[in-house]
């Protein structure tokens, strides 16, 4: 490797602090020099919980404060100003696809520990007020920190409790509180000596929250890209404000929380993700040692019809494990909208980008029509022949090209990919938001096997829905051992009504689609997830059975996050809150004088 492009492996090419704003927070609490800052102290009504008076609400409320302090607790009567990524708000959903004014919490609250978040939980029960814990509200595309039922109180963990509370190097784990975000842990292990020998893995953008993107099984981009398989151990509390530990943490004394997570009986961890089971304060993770080296690459295939045939030749690279990470292909018009507006592109009379002339555009980045990103883990002579082999076996797609970080301008996206790679946080993911005006974005998010023909159906079938309802496919297929998590980017105005109407149509349109394939997605956005939920449905509706089950035994009173992933606890279940498609609002007394219920 040139000696101008340092390795990601070693001191060299590892930063000790990554640059953001000062205003790196939140809007209800910033740094006074955020740009948003004036523009939040004009007060709106607040909404109330469902089924409390005002009278009842200020006494709950009277009664938090003396809980948690006076200046832990505040009412959600800020402008619903949207911010950016540096500064998102916790009094709405800044990528907003439903009113903005729609799914908005009563009020915030910042516990400082595990057990003060017992005594809200405790407080919730009490006064039968649902609440909705955030970690730190940067799950942008999937709702951000938005509560599913208007009115909730929000309980912002991320705040006050961002520690990291354990770093072991032997053992190459972490235990972390909600707030540690990945830009953080990774300072932190600059700060104390440990950032080259320990790697972290991060998602596009490193604002968010470790613990938040595992519980929603989230993904990355090393070998420990699949987040939730990589986290060991929970403390959690539970609806009735009980406190557990899970796995070995069960066990007192043990020293081994961190290292096995499965410990004596059932198995629970599973039951906390993507739920509203549980509170979760305390994570275990799994650090990567230093694999002695990396080498980053890409490899560019030139018709959009090649994804078949790219993906074929990539299966059994993933199953025997030949490549070393969570690897990436994506659409070359993907990959050009970090470089250009979506002005800059050649457009069609019905604006969408005109693809074949773009492609154009898309070779001078080096980029083909589909690129696979990936990276290859330990010294030269194990990557060396690793590559040799990765290249003949993709080769099979004529007209492919492979490059490494010496091939391409300082400015391309492959050196910052080498950086995601090695565990280092980057901004670079922003440069997207500058499309389009006023730029959000909403995820669709199917499974797909690795398989060319599915691949290109599901391809397909997404370009179809999204160009009739007026919007550009932007995919990505992030791989795993044995299947693809295909993403893919809905791009809108927010300040738009038209174009948000257009864009939640044409994404429940594509989960109608989908069910009808067999196919799922894994994540989704608050608005859509009874409509997602209702696709799982073998058995008669099976699974939800059972998640009500749980729901109803472990939260009697409903408290915790209803309506999360669809589940809804039995004092809310057919009451008119679920959204299965169609409707503008969430707010149940709208619909009931919408004559919808």
């Amino acid at each position: 490797m040139p000696a101008s492009i340092p390795s990601t492996a070693s001191p060299a090419g590892r930063p000790k602090k990554i640059e953001r704003p000062i205003w790196h927070g939140t809007v209800l609490s910033q740094h006074p020099s955020s740009p948003y800052i004036s523009k939040t102290r004009d007060e709106r009504p607040i909404v109330l919980p469902p089924h409390t008076s005002e009278s009842a609400f200020e006494t709950a409320l009277r009664e938090l404060r003396e809980l948690l302090g006076e200046e832990w607790v505040k009412c959600n009567d800020v402008a619903l100003v949207d911010g950016d990524y540096h500064a998102v708000p916790l009094s709405h959903d800044a990528y907003h696809i439903l009113e903005q004014d729609d799914l908005v919490p009563s009020a915030v609250c910042w516990p400082k520990d595990t057990e003060q978040v017992a005594t809200v939980v405790k407080w919730a029960n009490r006064h039968k007020i649902p609440i909705w814990p955030i970690s730190i509200g940067r799950n942008l595309g999937y709702g951000g920190s938005a509560p599913r039922v208007r009115g909730s109180v929000v309980v912002d963990l991320g705040r006050r409790m961002n520690r990291v509370l354990d770093v072991s190097e032997q053992n190459a784990a972490c235990l972390v509180e909600p707030g540690v975000q990945y830009i953080t842990l990774y300072e932190h292990l600059q700060e104390i000596g440990l950032g080259n020998k320990l790697w972290i893995d991060v998602p596009d953008l490193p604002g968010g929250s470790v613990m938040g993107n595992a519980l929603d099984r989230g993904v990355g981009y090393t070998p420990h890209g699949d987040h939730w398989s990589q986290h060991c151990g929970l403390e959690v509390v539970l609806p009735d404000g009980d406190i557990v530990r899970t796995g070995m943490g069960a066990l007192p004394g043990t020293d081994c929380w961190q290292l096995f997570p499965y410990g004596f009986g059932p198995y629970h961890d599973g039951i906390f993700s993507q739920s509203n089971y549980g509170i979760v304060t305390k994570m275990g993770v799994w650090l990567m040692p230093n694999p002695g080296g990396i080498r980053p690459f890409m490899a560019t295939f030139p018709r959009e019809e090649d994804l078949a045939a790219a993906v074929d030749a990539l299966r059994p690279l993933m199953v025997q494990k030949i490549v070393g990470n969570v690897p990436c292909l994506r659409l070359g018009v993907q990959d050009a909208t970090m470089y250009h507006k979506k002005t800059e592109f050649p457009l069609r009379e019905n604006g969408l980008i005109d693809r074949k002339k773009a492609q154009t555009m898309i070779d001078k980045l080096g980029t083909g029509a589909w690129v696979f990103y990936g990276a290859l883990y330990g010294p030269d002579e194990i990557t060396a022949p690793k590559f040799d082999y990765i290249k003949k076996a993709l080769s099979v797609v004529s007209g492919a090209k492979f490059y490494e970080r010496k091939d391409v301008p300082s400015n391309h996206y492959l050196n910052d990919y080498a950086k995601f790679t090695a565990g280092i946080p980057t901004w670079r993911e922003l440069d997207r938001m500058q499309f389009i005006p006023n730029a959000s974005h909403l995820f669709f998010a199917p499974i797909s096997a690795i398989d060319g023909k599915d691949a290109l159906r599901q391809s397909h079938m997404c370009r179809n829905r999204m160009e009739e309802y007026g919007f550009d496919y932007l995919g990505t297929f992030f791989i795993g051992h044995r299947a693809m998590h295909h993403v893919i980017s809905f791009m809108y105005d927010k300040t738009d009504p038209e174009m948000k109407k257009r864009a939640l149509s044409c994404i429940r349109a594509l989960i109608e689609d989908a069910a009808k394939i067999g196919v799922g997605e894994y994540r989704t956005h608050l608005a859509l997830q009874d409509q997602v939920a209702g696709t799982y449905n073998w058995g008669d509706g099976a699974t939800m059975r059972l998640n009500e089950k749980l729901k109803d035994a472990l939260d009697p009173n409903g408290i915790l996050q209803p309506g999360r992933s669809g589940i809804w606890p039995k004092r809310y279940r057919g009451q008119g809150w679920e959204l299965k498609g169609g409707e503008e609002r969430s707010d149940i007394l709208f619909k009931r004088s919408a004559g919808r219920l």
